[in-house]
């Protein structure tokens, strides 16, 4: 409920404060991630030692955080008629989620295939026949880009709704210059036109396209020349697919050391089907990310471990989406010292789903998390994944005011209610959104 508070008075030689424009009160439980390093993501006791305020506040000036703590020490000076107040009646109030793993722009849907999965196809049968990514290449292809825009901006209200404040999005269903540089545009642009940030991660080496078949060193050495350049300030992040069916661990050092050369910061789908040790590789070039590792080896995990920098992510609505029995070591990779974030990997192939709180019960039900450890990887984890914990993914002075609250007392309930949204109110920057 938003009310308005008296406007305090001036007393001679004094000066007023500066008043709060939000003002959140009486939150029965802060979490405010913080109080762990600073300078690196979460590990191993670190992702579940984090500071909850009981009976707690937290104020804004304009997107910025400027002042927390128990109700008892609330500057009522500050809050005047001019500041909007969110009462949280006890209930839980939490970091803006960060997703950072999506396929936000793509055309058309995969329901088709859905029943072929479901009378026992793999994802890399369909994908060898033709289907799977190659069936959203086409549909991709063929779509006029207000379409494109159209449908991203859709997604990104149900993102919000979730409780979504940041957004990575991949591109991946173009396979050819064009349609790549379009659908990094289409990102950028639908970030543009609604509150949810959205990050930009450029897939081109999503599969081999129906051009380059047979010829997987040729497409990456014809986007390394040619799409890489054209990228330069559209797109911080560069990613590949690193998986039978798609690309070798050789084929994507290479790729990935020429987009670093070209000043991009790396990401990597790897493991996911197999145990090839691309999340090792990858780490050993300073990957951001390595993302999925549902096969990620023991020996493999130490040296992404021992990166100190690189965050696993993730991604347990794939597998259960997939009917597959192997998720992600979870409760291995913690005790390793592995930095995790987790998320949906919303994509209309493998995960058609925006519910990144489902993600985070199941990493509890299936890869042995904490409720404490998988907040902390939907939110301060997942912000270094994309590299922009300095300014989101906990609440502290100075941060960004991407703040959610929710319908629950008590953050041990968050997992608990298996599949339900529990949000009630979106701050993104200051600003509220029902």
């Amino acid at each position: 409920m938003v009310s308005l508070a008296p406007r305090p008075v001036s007393t001679p030689g004094r000066p007023l404060p500066v008043p709060y424009s939000l003002l959140i009160r009486n939150c029965g439980q802060l979490l405010t991630l913080s109080g762990g390093p600073t300078d690196r993501p979460l590990a191993g006791p670190h992702l579940s030692d984090w500071l909850i305020l009981e009976n707690a506040f937290v104020a804004c000036e304009g997107p910025i955080i400027v002042a927390l703590g128990p109700m008892a020490e609330l500057d009522e000076a500050q809050v005047t008629a001019e500041t909007q107040v969110l009462d949280a009646g006890g209930q839980v109030v939490l970091p803006g989620l960060v997703e950072c793993h999506t396929h936000l722009v793509f055309a058309g849907n995969r329901a088709h295939e859905f029943q072929r999965k479901l009378q026992g196809e793999s994802y890399l049968d369909i994908l060898a026949s033709g289907g799977g990514i190659l069936s959203t290449v086409r549909a991709t292809r063929a779509a006029p880009e207000e379409e494109l825009l159209a449908n991203a901006l859709r997604h990104l209200r149900d993102f919000r709704r979730y409780g979504i404040t940041t957004l990575e999005a991949k591109s991946g269903y173009g396979l050819d210059k064009e349609t790549e540089l379009r659908l990094v545009r289409v990102a950028r642009e639908a970030g543009r036109r609604q509150p949810v940030r959205v990050v930009p991660t450029f897939l081109g080496a999503h599969v081999v396209p129906p051009e380059y078949k047979g010829r997987p060193a040729d497409y990456l050495a014809f986007l390394a020349a040619e799409v890489l350049p054209a990228l330069a300030g559209a797109a911080e992040f560069v990613d590949i697919f690193c998986e039978e069916g798609a690309f070798s661990v050789a084929d994507s050092r290479r790729y990935l050391q020429q987009a670093r050369e070209l000043g991009f910061k790396l990401k990597i789908h790897a493991e996911q089907l197999h145990d090839l040790g691309g999340c090792a590789m990858a780490a050993e070039l300073g990957a951001v990310s390595v993302d999925h590792c549902d096969y990620l080896s023991a020996p493999d995990a130490a040296r992404v471990a021992a990166s100190g920098q690189t965050v696993a992510v993730l991604l347990p609505l794939v597998p259960l989406f997939l009917r597959q029995d192997k998720y992600a070591p979870g409760r291995q990779l913690i005790a390793q010292g592995v930095p995790v974030a987790l998320s949906t990997d919303f994509n209309p192939g493998s995960c058609p789903s925006k519910n990144l709180w489902l993600a985070l019960s199941m990493a509890c039900l299936k890869m042995g998390f904490t409720p404490k450890e998988a907040i902390a990887a939907v939110t301060l984890n997942a912000a270094w994944a994309l590299r922009l914990a300095p300014e989101i993914g906990s609440i502290e002075v100075g941060k960004r005011a991407d703040m959610l609250v929710l319908n629950v007392p008590d953050y041990q309930e968050i997992p608990y209610w298996l599949g339900e949204n529990p949000v009630r109110e979106v701050i993104i920057g200051g600003q509220v959104h029902a």
